[in-house]
């Protein structure tokens, strides 16, 4: 069914203005109730009924114990019976009860104990003189059954529950009343005479059956009213005189209804009411519900029977949506099993479940699906906008908790959804950590509820002077309404296998960090190792180096006379050669220094830095009569040397790899979110569109060194300390159009690095 937005004043004025049922202290005037005392058994308590059923009035009969008014062998068999701890073996009995002289009255009767420790014996008259035998109940029972065996049909299964009880009872309609997940009731079957109006198909406000009652036929599986329109009887006296307090008469058979119940029944044109209870799993799955428009008595023989039948067949449509769970629930276990083997075998757990077969939406039955994870967002089938499932993320962290979260209607709740209502009316939605889900989405189903009467005015508050009561609506006619913003509601199995899905998502997550964590800890050490082979590599390089080229330029100024012109133009390529190496070592070096590790956090003049730069460039500036000009630099949290090295790199290579023209750069700075977005800009000689990542891998040249000199090291450096700052470099370019070189710098340093990136990946 569907969460409708009922008119909640008639509920809340139900519950204000109804007794609780343990303080209900009248009965129906059919039968006679006495609470005794144990274990005297001396009657505390009458209904005002006595003179007309018993020949006594109810002053006369308080004190006595039942020994009285019974013969001594039946009193031994009643006392033996409640000897036990279940008066289920006593309950019925027949018993006679002496009147006046040889005149006797049989009744049924019926024991049990209030919650308040007191037993409460029930009496009505026996309507017939013999007990209806055991293979009677055998033959009901087989009968029935017999038929539900030829259909596997839930409906058909409801219509024989119906059809035989109204044949065994004689009532003019039998009805079988179904909850709904959110307490409204529906009419499933319905066996009737022809003269009345069907209300096969009709919904019912949960407010026709309040909790008190749902209570009440929780602990009552069968409930008569033989008489609708009769007067309630009252106890003598109202108070037990021992508590001084009403008798708890929750479990009592003959207790009087509420007002406000009678009403409706005669509302419906209804003279007598049996309802019977079908319970699953301790609750309220639905009722029988049998009227008579005349007073019909009920035999309590006949009573039992209708319940006997109720809970044989009702058991017999339990085994059956049981089965059909179970299928489902196997079906969604194998679902469940290949995903997680999917997952296992997969680079990542997402992968796994978006890109297998079945995959992540053949689990919950929707039309979509989406995981967030370090970020970012996967989707299957249709979805909202990841902008609106960034907003509905959020949404989810602030107002759930648990382990898993469901709606069937989710703009109801969270009126943004409304806008994607299309997609997404029902939700479905696990976490995985804090900021991490994995969400299932069904579509809005547009119904039509047909409803006996108008559920909005389900109850009126009728106040006359002092008097204010509860009154039921006077009519049932058909009122329809058409439900918007509903998906098809969750099964539990559904529910379960995601939850099961998020233990076995949860478990593989960890493993991979462990994993992760141990890859980590091999690179850390195998950097280490090669950081420090660079280093030692590198000064180790250095005195063969000089030496090579100290004994050259010696070889040259001892032997200058000597050599002919090939011979001292091998001597330049030599020095040249020492020289260009000398330049990549002291580059490897610097480049491995470049370390997250060594970073020097602080609050950084970005402008100091790049006037650092531009004074260690000022020579090559001045050769080349570049013009530099920049916009005002933040202040940001960055080592001030690294930044520096990075300005000077970026703007060496603008003035290195100048056009025709004098160079010009220009260094802008902006803010954007939580990051500062830096540009070096030149008019060069530009680089082709696709060179653009290859120019920051080590040792990479896009030109020779006899065009432009260098190691081929400087923007792989500035790759190093840009990345160790937890930002991004990247350029853009064409050739012979300039390029502009970008670079991000996070507002606050190494923390907000990581959101930063994580930001840029989505």
């Amino acid at each position: 069914m569907t969460d409708l937005n009922l008119d909640t004043q008639s509920s809340s004025l139900i519950s204000l203005k109804q007794p609780s049922i343990h303080r209900l202290t009248q009965v129906q005037p059919h039968g006679i109730l006495l609470v005794l005392k144990e274990p005297e058994l001396i009657i505390l308590q009458a209904s005002r009924n006595t003179t007309s059923l018993l020949k006594m009035d109810a002053e006369t009969l308080l004190g006595k114990a039942i020994d009285e008014i019974l013969d001594s062998f039946q009193v031994e068999r009643i006392r033996a019976g409640l000897s036990a701890d279940n008066l289920d073996f006593i309950n019925p009995t027949r018993i006679w009860i002496k009147r006046n002289g040889d005149d006797y009255a049989v009744f049924d009767a019926v024991f049990h104990r209030s919650a308040d420790g007191f037993l409460v014996l029930e009496l009505e008259p026996a309507l017939t003189e013999e007990n209806i035998p055991f293979l009677s109940f055998y033959h009901l029972a087989k009968a029935s059954i017999s038929q539900l065996e030829a259909t596997s049909n839930l409906q058909d299964f409801c219509q024989i529950i119906v059809r035989e009880v109204r044949k065994v009872t004689g009532f003019d309609r039998v009805m079988l009343y179904r909850f709904d997940h959110d307490g409204h009731g529906e009419v499933v079957a319905e066996e009737k005479i022809a003269e009345l109006e069907s209300y096969f198909g009709l919904h019912f406000p949960e407010s026709d059956i309040p909790q008190p009652a749902r209570k009440m036929f929780l602990s009552n599986w069968i409930r008569v009213i033989p008489d609708a329109h009769a007067e309630p009887v009252a106890l003598y006296p109202a108070n037990n005189p021992l508590t001084y307090q009403p008798t708890d008469l929750t479990l009592s058979i003959l207790r009087s209804p509420y007002a406000c119940h009678t009403e409706y029944l005669h509302n419906m044109g209804v003279g007598a009411s049996l309802t019977i209870s079908l319970m699953k799993d301790q609750k309220l799955w639905g009722l029988i519900a049998c009227h008579h428009r005349t007073p019909k008595p009920v035999p309590y023989e006949l009573r039992k029977a209708c319940e006997f039948l109720g809970r044989v067949i009702f058991a017999e449509i339990s085994t059956r949506e049981e089965t059909a769970d179970y299928t489902y629930r196997m079906r969604l276990a194998q679902v469940q099993s290949a995903l997680v083997e999917a997952m296992s075998e997969a680079s990542n757990f997402i992968e796994g479940l978006t890109q297998s077969e079945p995959n992540l939406l053949d689990l919950a039955d929707a039309t979509g699906a989406a995981i967030c994870f370090g970020g970012r967002w996967t989707t299957l089938g249709q979805t909202p906008s990841e902008e609106e499932l960034n907003y509905l993320v959020q949404w989810l962290a602030k107002n759930n908790d648990d382990e898993v979260f469901y709606t069937q209607s989710l703009p109801l709740i969270y009126s943004d959804a409304e806008r994607f209502k299309h997609v997404a009316s029902g939700l479905l939605a696990i976490p995985i950590s804090k900021r991490s889900y994995v969400l299932w989405f069904r579509p809005e189903v547009i119904q039509t509820v047909n409803w006996g009467g108008d559920p909005n005015h389900a109850y009126e508050l009728k106040e006359s002077g002092d008097d204010r009561r509860l009154c039921p609506r006077k009519s049932f006619e058909l009122w329809k309404e058409t439900v918007r913003l509903n998906s098809l509601s969750w099964k539990p199995v559904e529910i379960q296998a995601t939850l099961e899905l998020r233990k076995a998502i949860v478990n593989i997550v960890l493993k991979q960090a462990e994993e992760l964590a141990l890859l980590a800890q091999d690179l850390e050490r195998s950097n280490a190792e090669l950081k420090k082979f660079a280093y030692v590599a590198s000064h180790d390089l250095q005195e063969p180096l000089n030496q090579v080229a100290n004994y050259v330029q010696l070889l040259e100024m001892r032997y200058h006379d000597a050599l002919d012109q090939d011979a001292t133009e091998f001597i330049d390529f030599a020095v040249e050669g020492v020289s260009l190496m000398q330049t990549l070592i002291d580059d490897v070096l610097v480049y491995s220094k470049v370390d997250l590790k060594g970073i020097e956090w602080q609050l950084t003049h970005s402008e100091a830095a790049l006037t650092h730069a531009l004074s260690n460039l000022r020579g090559r500036i001045a050769e080349t009569e570049a013009t530099v000009t920049y916009d005002p630099m933040p202040q940001i949290v960055a080592d001030g040397t690294q930044l520096m090295q990075l300005f000077q790199n970026l703007i060496g290579n603008a003035i290195k790899f100048r056009g025709t023209e004098p160079p010009k750069v220009h260094i802008g700075a902006q803010r954007q979110e939580d990051t500062w977005l830096f540009s070096v800009r030149d008019n060069g000689i530009g680089i082709d569109p696709q060179f653009s990542d290859r120019i920051f891998v080590i040792f990479q040249r896009l030109h020779t060194r006899d065009e432009y000199p260098g190691s081929g090291m400087g923007l792989a450096i500035c790759k190093k300390i840009v990345e160790c700052h937890r930002g991004r470099i990247w350029v853009e370019s064409n050739v012979n159009q300039g390029a502009t070189f970008y670079f991000t710098i996070p507002v606050g340093g190494r923390d907000a690095g990581k959101k930063t990136h994580l930001s840029h990946r989505r």
